[in-house]
C-alpha cells in the first residue's frame, strides 16, 4: 500500500462548522495565529503604558501622587516580564511561528491542530492570571523582572503575597502553552514539509522559529523548576532558595536555601530567551531584506549555520548576567570568553544582510525601512553589549542605566523593529488589504529617532553612575544636574514614541474597516506562503493539491529570467528566459 505522507493527509483537518468552531475554538492555524498576535499586541500596549509611568516618575520625580515608591517596582517588574515572555515570545513564535510555519514549509496546518488551538488557550489563561495580580491586596508583585529571592517573597517587597504567588502561577502556565506550540512547530517543520522541500530550501524564517523552538523547550523547564521551587519556598515554608534571614526584626523559618541557585536558574533559561526572541528576528529581517533588495540573501548556508551555532553557544553564556554575584574569576573568564565567541556568528548575520543590501534593487517599502532599521539598532545594541561581557567594564556598569539601554537596544527596539517589518510585510497575506503606506512611514520615522533620542542618552546615565530601578535619586552628589536635565528628555521623547504606536493602531483598524484591496503578492515574493490558491490562505492552505518545491526561497534578479523573481514552487522547464538568457545556477 503506498504511503501517504503527513503534508499530504487531509483527514484530520476538522473543518468548523460554526462560527464558534471556526472563529473561538478554532483549530486552524491562521486563526489561532491571530489570536496569539491580537492577545500579544493587546498586553504589550499595557506594558507600552507602564513604561510611560517609570517615565513620569523617573523624569518628572514627586509630581505624580498616584506613582508611589510600590507602585514604581510594581511597574517595573510587571513592564519587564510582559515585554519579554508575553509580548515578544508569543508574537514571534505563537504569532509568526504559528502562521508562517504550515504555509512556507507547504502543509496544509499544524500536525497536532487540536493541541495548538489548546496551546493559545493555555497561553491565554496565564495572560488572565497575570493581569489579575494588579486587583489582588498588595498588588502584582515588585520585585524587579527577574524575580530574584530572597526579596521576591520577603513581607517589605511589594506584592509579596499575591502577586508573586499569580506571577509565577502564570509562567508555569506560560510554559506548558509554549511546550504544546513548541512541540508542534517542531514536529511539522521536520515531518510534514511538502514535497522538495529539503532543509536547506526553508525560508530563513523558519530556521529562525526552528532553532528558537528547540531553545525554548530545553530552556524553559529550568524556569518552570524554579517558579514551581520558589512557590513552594513561598507558600509552604521549604528552602530551595532562602537561606537563613531575619525580616522586619523577626527570624525566619528559612535554612539552606541558595539565592544564587535561583539566578543560574533564572539565567540558564534567561539568556538562551534572548535568542528565543532574536532568531526568529532574524529571520524575518532575512527574508524582509531579500525580498525588498530584490536579491538573493547573501551566504544562505552561513546564515543558517550561524543561526544554529547561536542557539548552541546560547546555553554557555548566562552567568554574564551574575558578574556582580560574586562568582569564581576563573568562572568569569569562561563566560567572558563564551560570551565574546558568540559575537562572531552574530556579526556574520550582520555582514550578511549589509551584503544582501549591496548592489541590490532596493525598494524603500514600509517593511523595508523598519528592516534596515533593525540593522542599525541591533548592531548599537550589540556594540554596548561587548562592554558587558567583560567582567571588568560590567562590575561597575551593570546596575546603571548603561544596562538599561543596552537590554533595550538588542531586546526591545530591535526585535520591535523587525515586529512592525513583519507585520507590514505580512498584513496583505493575512487581511487582503495593504497598510497604508503614508501613515506607515510616519510611523516608522516616529519610533526609529524616538528610540534613538531614549536610549542613546541613557549609556550616558550609565557612564555617569546613574543606577537603574530607583524610584527616585534626590539630591545625590555625584549624579550632576545635567543627568536630571537629561532624563526629562528622555521622558519627553518616551511619551513621544508611545503615542507613535498609536499611528499603527489606527492604521490597522482604518485598513481593514476601509482600505482597498491589495493585489495579489503585492512585493512579488518567491517563498510558498503568497502562492496559496486564495489570499487569504482558506482552511487546508492548499486546495487540492500540495505544490512540489524545485528551488529555494530567494531566487530573485536571475539572470535571463523574464521576470525579477522565480516562486519556489515553478520548476526550471517553466521558467521563462529572455531571448538567449540561460540559467547560471541556482545558488543553494
Amino acid at each position: 500500500m503506498t504511503h501517504i505522507a503527513i503534508a499530504d493527509q487531509t483527514a484530520h483537518l476538522h473543518h468548523p462548522k460554526t462560527f464558534i468552531g471556526k472563529y473561538i475554538w478554532s483549530q486552524d492555524h491562521k486563526v489561532i495565529a491571530i489570536q496569539y498576535s491580537v492577545t500579544a499586541i493587546f498586553v504589550g500596549l499595557i506594558a507600552l503604558l507602564l513604561s510611560v509611568l517609570m517615565r513620569l516618575q523617573l523624569g518628572f520625580p514627586g509630581q505624580f501622587n498616584f506613582i508611589s515608591p510600590d507602585a514604581y517596582l510594581q511597574f517595573v517588574t510587571m513592564h519587564g516580564m510582559i515585554m519579554v515572555i508575553y509580548l515578544l515570545t508569543a508574537l514571534l513564535l505563537g504569532g509568526f511561528g504559528n502562521y508562517l510555519i504550515p504555509l512556507m514549509v507547504g502543509t496544509r496546518d499544524m500536525v497536532f491542530p487540536y493541541l495548538n488551538m489548546l496551546s493559545y488557550w493555555f497561553y491565554l489563561v496565564s495572560v488572565i492570571v497575570l493581569m489579575s495580580s494588579f486587583f489582588v491586596t498588595g498588588g502584582p508583585t515588585g520585585a524587579g523582572w527577574t524575580l530574584y529571592p530572597p526579596q521576591s517573597i520577603l513581607a517589605g517587597t511589594p506584592g509579596s503575597g499575591s502577586g508573586i504567588v499569580l506571577m509565577l502561577l502564570s509562567l508555569a502556565i506560560f510554559i506548558v502553552a509554549f511546550t504544546m506550540g513548541g512541540l508542534n512547530y517542531v514536529t511539522t517543520i521536520f515531518q510534514a514539509r511538502t514535497r522538495g522541500m529539503t532543509l536547506m530550501r526553508m525560508p530563513l524564517t523558519i530556521w529562525g522559529i526552528l532553532t528558537a523552538t528547540i531553545l525554548g523547550l530545553l530552556a524553559f523547564p529550568a524556569l518552570l523548576v524554579s517558579a514551581i521551587m520558589m512557590l513552594f519556598d513561598a507558600l509552604l515554608g521549604t528552602s530551595f532558595f532562602m537561606p537563613a534571614i531575619v525580616s522586619l526584626g523577626e527570624p525566619l523559618n528559612h535554612e539552606g536555601g541558595s539565592p544564587i541557585l535561583f539566578q543560574h536558574l533564572f539565567w540558564f533559561f534567561g539568556h538562551p530567551e534572548v535568542y528565543i526572541v532574536a532568531l526568529p528576528a532574524f529571520g524575518m529581517v532575512s527574508d524582509v531584506l531579500s525580498v525588498h533588495a530584490r536579491k538573493n540573501i547573501f551566504g544562505y548556508r552561513m546564515m543558517v549555520w550561524a543561526i544554529v551555532i547561536i542557539g548552541g553557544l546560547s546555553f554557555v553564556v548566562w552567568a554574564h548576567h551574575m558578574y556582580v554575584s560574586g562568582m569564581n574569576p576563573y568562572f568569569g573568564f569562561f563566560f567572558a570568553t563564551t560570551t565574546l565567541i558568540i559575537a562572531v556568528p552574530t556579526a556574520i548575520k550582520v555582514y550578511n544582510w549589509v551584503l544582501t543590501l549591496w548592489r541590490g534593487n532596493i525598494h524603500l517599502t514600509v517593511p523595508m525601512l523598519f528592516a534596515i532599521g533593525f540593522i542599525f539598532t541591533f548592531t548599537h545594541g550589540g556594540l554596548s553589549g561587548l562592554f558587558l561581557g567583560n567582567v571588568v567594564v560590567d562590575l561597575p556598569l551593570s546596575d546603571t542605566f548603561f544596562v538599561v539601554a543596552h537590554f533595550h537596544m538588542v531586546m526591545g527596539v530591535s526585535p520591535i523593529m523587525v515586529l512592525f517589518a513583519a507585520l507590514y510585510h505580512w498584513f496583505p497575506l493575512v487581511s487582503g488589504k495593504q497598510l497604508h503606506t503614508g501613515l506607515g512611514k510616519l510611523h516608522f520615522w516616529g519610533t526609529f529617532l524616538g528610540t534613538y533620542a531614549i536610549y542613546l542618552p541613557m549609556h550616558y546615565l550609565g557612564f555617569l553612575g546613574v543606577p537603574r530601578r530607583y524610584y527616585a535619586l534626590g539630591d545625590t552628589s555625584f549624579i550632576p544636574e545635567s543627568a536630571h536635565v537629561l532624563n526629562e528628555d528622555i521622558t519627553i521623547a518616551a511619551i513621544i514614541v508611545a503615542l507613535f504606536q498609536l499611528v499603527f493602531v489606527v492604521n490597522v483598524i482604518w485598513t481593514l474597516r476601509s482600505g482597498p484591496r491589495s493585489v495579489r503578492n503585492p512585493w512579488g515574493v518567491a517563498s510558498l506562503e503568497w502562492h496559496t490558491p486564495d489570499v487569504p490562505p482558506a482552511h487546508g492552505n492548499w486546495g487540492d493539491a500540495l505544490p512540489t518545491v524545485h528551488r529555494w526561497a530567494y531566487d530573485y534578479s536571475v539572470p535571463g529570467a523574464k521576470h525579477d523573481f522565480i516562486p519556489q514552487h515553478v520548476a526550471e522547464e517553466n521558467v521563462e528566459y529572455e531571448a538567449g538568457g540561460r540559467r547560471v545556477g541556482e545558488g543553494e
